[in-house]
């Protein structure tokens, strides 16, 4: 069976039938280096030695680290109204990768990939599904750990099982942690999110709304209980939550995040008939949130398999048609 025909059965059972989803970003103002505002918020010691190290974590402009994201992790457990999930090439978004990596498949990817950028300092997974949602994040985090034990582990997740998976979580030894926060609001996070799939059951609306932010900012206590250095990302949505990003800024700060992420979003899937927001909205969201906590601002919406530093140089389409090359000559038959 190809993966691409499991990723579909994963689909089916895991959210009965219902889209796919995870965590979209977008690119308006992605490209702005600028260095955030004075905060309230003190850095601490950890954020300012991994800033250093984690292109994703740097603070001002980026550092010249480079990441490699593994894309082994195929279903997802919400259903958030922008996010599609897709197998291709040539979109330049979250929840897109070329193929879906075994654990050991991934180890190959790594191995590649440091041998084109040696700057890469981060193993990061987010996708194309959620990491929590199946096991293959931490099969993979197991190995990598062991073979390439000098670079950061970084894990993305909706933070929907976070608090329940955390010492599974803190057993593979990650370094970073990433949660999507999109709304502290249950009414206005169900306008952003259709639906969970929570212990089986299928959960719609407000009442998936509120298992959700609870089970997130659980979640993100208990990692930074154990000392987990945390960001959050929450994806800007004209309309909805554009007024309110202060509020949620200051709640994930208490909860224990370090650093705050603002995505603009991408126009697409359920969400496609909404406009992107402009710079002066992406700006008063930074600037309300830059009240409460640090706030990133060179994101790059990568995709799930990206491979390279930021904003420069990405040898993901290289490694991978690489692959895509190799298994045409390996079932290649003159008749």
């Amino acid at each position: 069976m190809s993966i691409l025909k499991e990723v579909t059965l994963i689909e089916a059972e895991s959210v009965l039938s219902a889209g796919a989803f995870p965590a979209s970003s977008c690119a308006p103002a992605a490209a702005s280096f600028a260095t955030p505002a004075a905060t309230p918020a003190t850095l601490s010691p950890a954020l300012e030695h991994i800033s250093a190290r984690h292109p994703c974590f740097a603070l001002g402009k980026p550092n010249k680290k480079g990441r490699i994201h593994l894309p082994v992790s195929p279903g997802c457990n919400i259903g958030c109204r922008f996010c599609e999930r897709s197998i291709n090439k040539g979109e330049q978004r979250p929840g897109v990768t070329s193929e879906v990596l075994s654990p050991a498949e991934a180890v190959e990817i790594v191995e590649e990939s440091l041998a084109l950028c040696p700057e890469i300092s981060v193993i990061g997974i987010a996708g194309p599904g959620d990491t929590l949602a199946t096991s293959t994040a931490f099969e993979t985090f197991r190995i990598v750990r062991e073979r390439f034990p000098q670079l950061l582990r970084c894990m993305s997740t909706n933070g929907l099982l976070l608090a329940e998976r955390i010492d599974e979580l803190v057993e593979v030894g990650i370094d970073t942690l990433t949660v999507t926060v999109n709304d502290i609001d249950p009414q206005r996070l169900a306008e952003i999110n259709a639906h969970i799939v929570y212990h089986g059951k299928l959960y719609r609306g407000v009442p998936a709304a509120e298992i959700l932010i609870a089970n997130q900012l659980a979640g993100i206590r208990a990692a930074a209980e154990r000392n987990v250095l945390i960001k959050v990302n929450t994806v800007l949505v004209p309309g909805i939550n554009e007024h309110y990003i202060g509020d949620i800024a200051a709640a994930v700060k208490e909860a224990g995040a370090g650093l705050y992420n603002i995505i603009p979003l991408i126009p697409n899937a359920k969400m496609a008939h909404l406009p992107a927001p402009n710079c002066a909205q992406i700006d008063a969201a930074r600037s309300a949130a830059e009240q409460h906590i640090t706030v990133f601002r060179h994101c790059q919406h990568c995709r799930a398999d990206a491979i390279g530093q930021i904003g420069g140089a990405d040898y993901a389409e290289q490694i991978y048609a690489k692959r895509q090359r190799a298994r045409q000559k390996d079932t290649f038959s003159h008749g």
